[in-house]
This record gives C-alpha cells, structure tokens and sequence, in this order.
C-alpha cells in the first residue's frame, strides 16, 4: 500500500465513523486515525470521541388526503399515529429509530384501510448548538379503499365458497387490513391448506374499490402427527393424531386424538363440516379421558355436540353435551354422576397481537345448564374470564387476569367433575402442583363448586424476543362463596420469550401456603 492510499483510506475512515455517530445521536463526534509504525504490519486505531448526544426536541406528523378529512377511520388512525409514535420528545435521536417511526406510521395508515399511502416528505432538522433534533414527516394518505372482487387462486379440491365462509372480506366493504390477516390466519389453521397469502391490489383499482388476490397451496387431506413432549403441570406426555380434512368430498373433517400422560390420558374423536354461508362451524364429538391428579382418580365420557361462529373476535358458541363421571377419591367413596349439559359461550378479543399481545384485552363469559330430569341433578353454571395488557413503557408491558365459575346447586353431589372447579399450576396459580388447590375429600383433593383466580405480570423487555418478568397470582376452587375469602398466594420471577406459537415462560414461583418452590414453563396464552 502507498502512502497517499493509505493517507485516503485514513480520511475515508475519519468521515465513516463521523456519520456513524451522528446516525446515532451523537452530531458532535470527532475521530482520529492513530498510526503505531513500529509494529510490523503497522497498527491503526480509530479514536472516536462521541461528544453530547443530540435529543428529539418536536416531532410533527402530518397527514394530507382523504384520512385528515374529519371520517372517524381516518381521525382514529391519525391519532393512533401520533399516540404511538416509538419517537418522542426527550429521546436521543438515532436515525433508525426515525425510519422506524417513518415507516410505521405509513403502514399505520395502510393497515387503517388507506393503503396506497405513502410519505411526500420528510426532515430531521438538527440543531448542533442546542443538541436537538426537530422531526416532521408528511403523509399522503390516498382514498380509503373499498374490497372489490376475490381473485382467489389454487383452488383444485375445494370451492370457493370455503374461503369465503371463513369471513373473507365481501364486496364493498371497506378495506381493513386486521380483517385479511385474520382470514389468513384461520385458513391456515383449518387443515385445508398448507400456504395461504392475501393482498389488496391498489395497482388495480378502479373508482377507489381495489381487489384481492388470495393465493392458497392446498394441504394432504389425511395428516398422521405423533409426539412426546413435557410439561411441569401433566410430567411426559406422548401423543398421537389423525386427520382427513374431506371425508365426503365436501370438507367435512374427521379428526382423532390419543394422549397419554403421567396424570392423563385421553381419546377423541371429532367430525367438524366446512363453515355455512353465514359463518358458523356444526361439529360433534366423543371424549374418554382419564386423570390421577391430586389423589383423585377420574374417569369421564362426553359425547356432544357444538356450533361455533368462524368470527375469533366477536365468537359465540353454543352446545349440548351428555357427560358420565366417576370420581374415586382417595381414602373417599366412589362418587358415579351423569348430567345433560348445554351452555354457551361468548368472548371478545380486542389485542394488538393474538398470539403475543402487548396491548388490548379479551373477555369471555360461558353460561350452561345441566337439564333436571336428565341430570343426576339439575345445576347453573357461569364462568367469566378476563385478561389486558398494557405497555406501561417502551419495554415494560403489564399483564393482568382475572377470571372466576360458580356452579348453582345445593351441592356439588351428583355434579361431573368436569364441570366443577379446581386450580393452580402453571396457566393459574403459580407456586402451586396442577389443580392441587381444590375441596379436600379424604386424602384427595376433588373440584368445588366455585372458584377464582387472579394474576398480574409485569415484564421488562431487554431484546425485541426476550424479557424477565416479575409476578403474583391469587386463586382457590372451594365448595362455599364464603371460603374464597382465602386465596391461595404465588409469586416469582420468570424469563419470557416471544416464540411463532406463543410467549414461552420459564417461572420460579413460590407457593405461600405450600412453603415451597415450583419451575413451570408453559407456551401460549391461557385462553
């Protein structure tokens, strides 16, 4: 190497590591090349001093177009721009966080239903006396789209009609982006396909209404999966699956189910049809299933059926099911019950991620009846769950739960177990074995007739996929309202990682009224 290319690498570097900084916050940082001639080959070392770092003095977002012409979509989406905005006033100033927030607000406003939007201008004006940063972007939001044609794609099995009745979005509506990946979602989870991609097609629009193309990659109609796993609540488990996906060449499935655990073993046999025009799914299906838990040993049978809306938001279900429970306590007489049992169920889910909330919450609220006469005796029963969260920070988000069942009857004599209540364990109360808290009955413990439960988690985030969090849970299954006065109490810290299927925790909780130490690990939400 000469000596004036070496001299111009030296200045290049000086100018790289200059940008670098100031990419970062840091406008005033001054480099320097130090060269040690003695050493063979020659050492070079890059001195960069970075000075103040720059702070974000005003950020302006501004939005032109048919979004900021007063329409409650636009105004909404607008002040979920500026209220969500991941750049704020006192942040130091880096450029990839400003892309960050460029980029997010746009796809904000296309998610919002404005899909052709796009940014007509942007600065980040610095002031290097003060160290502050003043950030502006415009926006041109374009129109608000309505859903034109469906141009679905790969179909070859199947009719259209399949995809539609999955609550695909109908012609005329206005474009929602939210709605489209819901669609995707549940299609793929249906068995029928092995890929599904939806898009709106804004190139293609005509007078504001733009179509969708849905490209699908049909799946095997019969699937065989089998498995071993663990889980600290059930110990080993091996399992196995079957499942034809068109029995009768009209997407009827057939499904069945073997499970075989330590405390639990269960078969199940399911015929599901492809969803109605007007969106509800018609199944039935057989249960057996075994447990040893707590010192009770259960043997159960269910068989029944069930309607179900294809809606995960707003989803109802409704069903009828005939149950036959014995219940062998351990120091306590067998306990035989039967009971015809209809409820149905509704719940709300209103979160930023259905797999990984970090904002929102869900609402599910379940009444039955177990119909006297039919019944080894006749019952209410209510359950209600509730869950949020809540971004207390940028990296701190606060989840809290609380849910609770009553069972109406004199007694819980006669009752199926299955319809009774017993807690804790790691989607419950923490700290404690799983369902151990419950009605003592010789030396077992047997469900009661109510139950509550509660939790609140905070989690600091440290890495996009991966935080600590700190949390306590309170819960108890008695047979009278009066004995909920005492809940059980478990607290601890866990580690927490967001997965594809669901947050993974890893929890080391301890049970106060046991006095000991428990690890549960558990992925997904609890409902």
């Amino acid at each position: 190497m000469t000596r004036a290319l070496f001299d111009a690498l030296a200045r290049e570097a000086i100018g790289e590591a200059e940008d670098a900084a100031a990419a970062s916050g840091w406008f005033s940082a001054e480099a320097e090349v130090r060269v040690d001639p003695t050493s063979k080959p020659a050492k070079v070392t890059l001195v960069v001093t970075p000075g103040p770092s720059t702070h974000v003095r005003n950020v302006h977002v501004h939005v032109e177009g048919p979004a900021a012409s007063g329409g409650p979509a636009g105004t909404s989406v607008i002040a979920r721009i500026q209220g969500e905005l991941p750049v704020t006033r006192g942040d130091v100033f880096t450029q990839a966080q400003w892309t960050q927030a460029k980029n997010g607000a746009v796809e904000a406003l296309a998610r919002g239903g404005f899909a052709a939007a796009k940014i007509t201008a942007s600065e980040a004006s610095i002031d290097p006396d003060a160290r502050a940063a003043d950030l502006s972007i415009t926006i041109a939001s374009g129109p608000r789209f309505r859903v034109g044609e469906l141009r679905i794609r790969g179909l070859t099995r199947y009719t259209p009609e399949l995809i539609r009745n999955f609550g695909a979005p109908r012609s005329g509506d206005y474009y929602d982006a939210e709605t489209l990946d819901m669609l995707v979602r549940r299609l793929n989870a249906t068995g029928y396909f092995a890929s599904v991609q939806a898009a709106i097609v804004t190139k293609d629009a005509v007078d504001d209404v733009a179509p969708i193309d849905i490209a699908v990659i049909e799946a095997p109609t019969r699937t065989l999966d089998a498995g071993f796993g663990y889980s600290t609540d059930t110990r080993f488990r091996a399992n196995a699956s079957w499942r034809n996906v068109d029995i009768d060449g009209k997407a009827t499935q057939l499904a069945i189910d073997a499970r075989l655990e330590q405390k639990l073993s269960s078969l199940a046999v399911r015929i599901t049809r492809a969803p109605n025009e007007a969106g509800w799914i018609d199944g039935l299906q057989g249960t057996v299933e075994r447990t040893d838990i707590s010192k009770l040993v259960t043997e159960t049978a269910v068989a029944g059926v069930r309607r179900t809306s294809v809606d995960t938001r707003d989803n109802w279900a409704f069903g009828a099911a005939y149950y036959f429970d014995r219940q062998q306590p351990d120091g306590a007489p067998r306990v035989t019950s039967h009971a015809l049992y209809t409820d149905v169920v509704r719940t709300w889910r209103r979160t930023d991620d259905p797999i990984a909330p970090t904002r929102g919450y869900n609402v599910e609220l379940d009444a039955g009846v177990g119909i006297p006469g039919l019944s080894t005796r006749g019952f209410g029963r209510t359950i209600a769950k509730f869950a949020a969260w809540h971004p207390l920070t940028r990296d701190i988000t606060l989840s809290m739960r609380a849910e609770g069942g009553a069972v109406l009857a004199a007694s819980r004599e006669g009752i199926p177990s299955a319809l009774l209540f017993r807690t804790g364990g790691d989607s419950t109360v923490r700290g404690y074995a799983f369902e151990s808290l419950g009605v003592k009955s010789g030396d077992a413990t047997v469900p009661g007739r109510y139950y509550a439960v509660a939790s609140v988690e905070a989690t600091k985030w440290f890495a996009p996929t991966w935080g600590i969090a700190t949390f306590v849970d309170a819960g108890n299954a008695v047979d009278e309202p009066k004995d909920l006065s005492h809940l059980a109490l478990g607290y601890g810290v866990g580690a927490r990682l967001r997965t594809p299927i669901g947050p993974f925790r890893l929890d080391l909780a301890y049970g106060q009224d046991v006095h000991s130490v428990r690890v549960h690990f558990s992925v997904g939400l609890a409902f």
